[in-house]
């Protein structure tokens, strides 16, 4: 955090002394320049709350939801002030080289590596909120179309969140699963091609979403799956409804979203301390690879998407702009092969999958 300090003292001296030196600025231009400076600001509280815990200041939290918009502005910034080649542009040009080592990047610029190959292990994540039984999307083979899908793509290992119970016998080619009712919860499953020889929750206090793990024998070996469901953030899915809710107390719901999905980070992260065994965490996390939230869950851990996958990553689709809140992620005993996200609107969330190999002891 002492680095970080240094650098935002440095980012306020620099700030103060382009500002004396302004007045060589048109009058539109100091406007420009004036909002490159908040804008700079915001990206740059958002790369180091990321990594630096704030406690009591849900404000930040939902700031890192907005990371893709602040990046996007800063290189706008940036090329305006470069097409009229000021040095102005070093201002979002610098915050935007410490937002990336400090955040990655939300979209990656290589080829598509999807194809598994079959002694790989194939693993899917996906929340399909209840198979539509409440009718959302208006199609009316939503149920047959995701079991279509999961046996086009057959994954071994299959990690749902919001279930539907009536879906269990529709899956019989996954002989072993974690499925277990629990009132006032949403609906879980882990579903497995290879036995399941140990499995449990983690319960979340005051909230309706869950954890839970399944130790599983594969190739004579013993693989620990977390199936994660962070707390909703409950998100508007229209600028209208942002309007009509920010004065029902939207923040106020925010706010305690976020302080939730922190205390579950905390008790997944301590649950996963105590284990041993090669690790593979998939799940609905509700939040971006921005959040701290996520990187309290990721820890040391290798992200699918990251290291193999391309594009956004869209797992979610929120305001007609692609986010990433669905994840797989792996310890180092694991190499992953591929990464798929996919296109099919079958739920709010689209699935994802990856492909792994182990590594030799």
């Amino acid at each position: 955090m002492e680095d970080g300090a240094v650098f935002l003292d440095s980012f306020v001296v620099q700030a103060f002394l382009y500002s004396k030196t302004m007045k060589g600025l048109s009058r539109f231009n100091k406007f420009v320049f004036i909002s490159n400076l908040a804008v700079a600001l915001l990206l740059f509280i958002a790369s180091v709350t990321s990594v630096v815990a704030i406690e009591k200041v849900p404000f930040v939290f939902f700031l890192n939801l907005t990371v893709p918009f602040l990046v996007i502005l800063n290189l706008i910034f940036c090329a305006y002030w470069a097409i009229q080649r000021k040095w102005q542009f070093s201002v979002s040009f610098t915050i935007l080289m410490l937002g990336y080592f400090l955040l990655g990047t939300f979209y990656e610029f290589r080829a598509p590596n999807t194809k598994m190959s079959a002694d790989e292990l194939k693993v899917m994540t996906f929340n399909v909120r209840g198979f539509n039984r409440t009718g959302q999307l208006k199609k009316p083979h939503v149920f047959e179309d995701i079991l279509q899908l999961i046996n086009h793509e057959d994954p071994d290992i299959i990690c749902f969140q919001e279930f539907g119970y009536f879906a269990r016998k529709k899956l019989d080619h996954y002989p072993y699963r974690n499925l277990k009712y629990h009132e006032d919860k949403s609906l879980m499953g882990i579903f497995s091609k290879y036995p399941i020889i140990d499995s449990g929750y983690l319960d979340f206090k005051k909230s309706a979403n869950d954890a839970e793990f399944a130790d599983i024998l594969y190739k004579g070996d013993t693989l620990r799956i977390y199936n994660i469901h962070l707390e909703s953030l409950r998100l508007p899915h229209h600028a209208m409804q942002i309007s009509d809710e920010l004065s029902e107390g939207l923040y106020a719901r925010l706010s305690r979203s976020f302080e939730l999905q922190r205390g579950q980070a905390n008790q997944f992260r301590e649950h996963k301390s105590k284990s041993s065994l090669r690790t593979l965490v998939c799940g609905d996390f509700n939040n971006t690879q921005f959040s701290n939230v996520y990187q309290v869950i990721k820890g040391d851990m290798q992200d699918s998407f990251m290291e193999k996958g391309s594009g956004f990553g869209r797992t979610y689709q929120f305001l007609r702009f692609p986010l990433r809140i669905d994840f797989i992620l792996a310890d180092s005993s694991f190499e992953i092969m591929s990464h798929k996200n996919f296109n099919e609107r079958l739920s709010d969330h689209y699935p994802v999958m990856a492909s792994f190999k182990l590594k030799a002891d």
